[in-house]
Formats: structure tokens, sequence, C-alpha cells
């Protein structure tokens, strides 16, 4: 299994990183199939933040859904040891369900906690954006003049049921999840709303104007 650590406005001592390929590799048994983990480090430097400072996201990619935990914290060893903690419940939590799934037995009720992910929010498109390639891949863009910048990430239209994208989404932690609607056939965005319940909204694409 390989383990790629990058940083995001900060340098990743090599201490650092051989910390995270130590505790790392101890998932491995929880996520047999694991072709790669991403480990993205950030720093913020705006001193109002120093208990959240240091963040770290961990990302799991293999045959299946991707897995994804992150957490923050004034010291990226705190972080890395929260963003460990969440990633190990959720693979288990997907090792449960493929269990349950060769069993063909009746799926019990996801295990749905709160999480507050710092999630991309929908926002006007900058003037002359370079879009994203390949799925997963991100590009951040400065809009016009303004300090504001946009990421973009390109996503793969995964068609599956509802049951199926919230699962989904409560795997990487965030706060909404797009896919292709099995039943429908529409483009659709699961998202959370407030305490157990969820939401669903679909694209009528048939109305679309010219």
């Amino acid at each position: 299994m390989e383990i790629v650590v990058v940083g995001r406005h900060t340098e990743v001592p090599e201490r650092f990183r051989r910390h995270v390929e130590e505790k790392l590799a101890k998932l491995e048994q929880l996520a047999p199939t694991a072709q790669r983990i991403d480990v993205e480090i950030t720093h913020e430097n705006n001193p109002r933040l120093a208990d959240v400072r240091e963040r770290v996201e961990l990302t799991v990619r293999a045959k299946g859904p991707v897995v994804r935990a992150e957490a923050a914290a004034d010291d990226r060893f705190g972080a890395l040891d929260l963003a460990t903690t969440k990633l190990a419940e959720r693979l288990r939590r997907s090792r449960d369900r493929r269990k349950d799934h060769r069993k063909n037995a009746v799926q019990p009720p996801v295990d749905v906690r709160p999480f507050d992910p710092d999630r991309d929010a929908p926002a006007p498109e900058p003037e002359a954006p370079t879009h994203p390639a390949t799925p997963g891949e991100a590009v951040e863009s400065q809009m016009g003049d303004s300090p504001v910048v946009i990421r973009e990430k390109l996503h793969s239209a995964a068609t599956m049921s509802v049951d199926d994208a919230v699962y989904e989404m409560e795997l990487v932690g965030h706060d909404f999840f797009l896919f292709v609607d099995a039943e429908t056939h529409r483009p659709s965005v699961a998202y959370r709303r407030r305490g157990w319940s969820y939401g669903v909204i679909a694209l009528d694409t048939s109305c679309a104007g010219d």
C-alpha cells in the first residue's frame, strides 16, 4: 500500500513523513484492497486559528468507494491522531457493510454521527478558469482581481441508489454527495439536514434550454 504525503502552504519534514507511514501501516488490515493513502497536511497562518492551525486529511483509494477523514489541531501530530481514529472507524464500517452484502443480509441502519468538515461551497465561476482534466484532480484559481480563490474538482458520475449515496457520503465525511440516481437516472446530490435527516436534490435535464 502506497502512502503519499504532501503539504499545502507548509513543509513536511522527513521525520513526520516516517511517523505517518508507521501509523497508517497499521490500518492495512482494515483496508486490504487499498492501493494508496493520500495524506494532505495544511498549515493555517492566521494566529486566531492557532488551536486548529494544523489540518490533516487522509484519503484511502481502493476498489470501491473512497474513504476519507480529516481533523485539525494545534499540532500536526495531534491532528494526525484524530484523523486516523476517524478513518479507522469508517474503514471498519465499510468492511462490515461488505460482509453483510456477501451474506445477503438485511442492511443495518447507517451509523450516522455529525461531522463538521471544511468543504468547498458553490461559487461564481472565476474569470478565465482552468478546469481540472481528470477526476479527483483539484485546481485552484483566483477570481479576477479579488482575493477570492476558487478550488475546482472533477468527480466521476457514479450511478447508485439514494441509500448507497448517503452511505458513501458518511464514508468521506462530507455534508453532501454527488451521484446519478439509479432509479431516475438524474444527476442528484444528497445532503445532510439537521439531526439525523437527509435531503436529495435532482436535476431535470429534460427542461434545459439551448
